[in-house]
Formats: structure tokens, C-alpha cells, sequence
């Protein structure tokens, strides 16, 4: 696991920091940057994709509200490089479509691509399951034709347990090793 720096506060809001990226919890002033990938059909082609800046408020809304709930929800993503968000994502119990227990999820910017930041994202999110929040384990999707998102899920330690034909997406798990 690559080191992270846990717990840090960032004008108020705790963060993550990996080599690369600074995950920080969303803000109001985000949501345009995000929906510029988030409301992008191509962007999102494999995944849910938010008809308006009013829509992808909302969603980024409600995965806070879950965080107060569950301690944690997508990050917002930026890259050190150039302090531009380039990403959002993280753990979360999906609050749209509940039941799935924890997920791991990540949407990046079509301008972060093939960068590596999905498995470094994934990586330090591993590392907060395990070290900090203690799940026993944690699940993700990926529709067949996605190969880098399956390839980011498969690096980290997950495996298919089974295809959901209503979803078109494979399930994918990983058990967490409670230090």
C-alpha cells in the first residue's frame, strides 16, 4: 500500500494525501468542475451520468449526508501537480441504490486518464477501510467492457464473485485484513 497521511485538515476539512493526490471532502464550490466529467456521457459511458449541475449537486449532497451516517463517502480529487480537481470518488453504501454493503467507487476527468490515479485513489481507500474504519471488506462494480476499471479493482486485491445481469456489471469483492 502506498503511504497516505491521515487526519489532516485542509481549511477545515480533513483530507488524505498520496503521492499525487490530495482526497479532501467535496465543497459547494466543487460541484462545477465535477459535473464537467460527472454530466459528461463519455466520461461517464460506464456508469450514471448527472443530467444537470442541479442533479450532480444533489447526488454530491446526499453522499455527505451518508458520511455523517457512515463516516465516510466520495472525496473529492485533486491532483498535486497542478491543484486541479481531476477526480471524486471513495468508499461508500450507495444511498441511490442501497444494499450493496461498502463500494469503492472513482470517476475521473477524461484528462486524468491512464494516469495510474485509479489505483493510487484505490489503494489509500483500502488502506482507510482497513486501518481506520475496520471493514471486514468492501465491493465494486465494473460493467465487462470497462477493462481499466476492472484492471484498477483487480490490482488492488478484488475478485468477480458474480455477474449482475440487471446492472451489467460484474461484482467484485475484496476482504480486508483487521490489523
Amino acid at each position: 500500500m502506498e503511504e497516505t497521511t491521515f487526519g489532516k485538515q485542509l481549511k477545515g476539512l480533513a483530507l488524505i494525501e498520496t503521492a499525487r493526490l490530495i482526497l479532501r471532502k467535496p465543497k459547494l464550490s466543487d460541484v462545477p468542475r465535477l459535473f464537467e466529467f460527472l454530466g459528461d456521457p463519455v466520461a461517464m459511458q460506464f456508469t450514471h451520468v448527472d443530467a444537470s449541475l442541479k442533479e450532480c449537486r444533489q447526488r454530491i449532497a446526499m453522499h455527505e449526508w451518508q458520511r455523517r451516517i457512515d463516516g465516510y463517502a466520495p472525496w473529492t480529487i485533486i491532483s498535486k501537480d497542478n491543484n486541479q480537481i481531476i477526480g471524486w470518488g471513495g468508499l461508500y453504501d450507495d444511498p441511490f441504490d442501497p444494499g450493496w454493503g461498502v463500494e469503492l467507487g472513482y470517476y475521473f476527468h477524461p484528462d486524468a486518464w491512464g494516469q495510474g490515479y485509479g489505483s493510487e485513489l484505490a489503494s489509500a481507500v483500502l488502506e482507510e477501510a482497513d486501518q481506520k474504519l475496520k471493514l471486514p471488506k468492501v465491493g465494486a462494480f465494473a460493467r465487462p467492457e470497462n477493462k481499466a476499471s476492472r484492471r484498477v479493482l483487480e490490482k488492488a486485491g478484488f475478485k468477480v464473485t458474480r455477474f449482475v445481469p440487471e446492472m451489467e456489471r460484474f461484482f467484485f469483492e475484496r476482504s480486508i485484513s483487521i490489523s
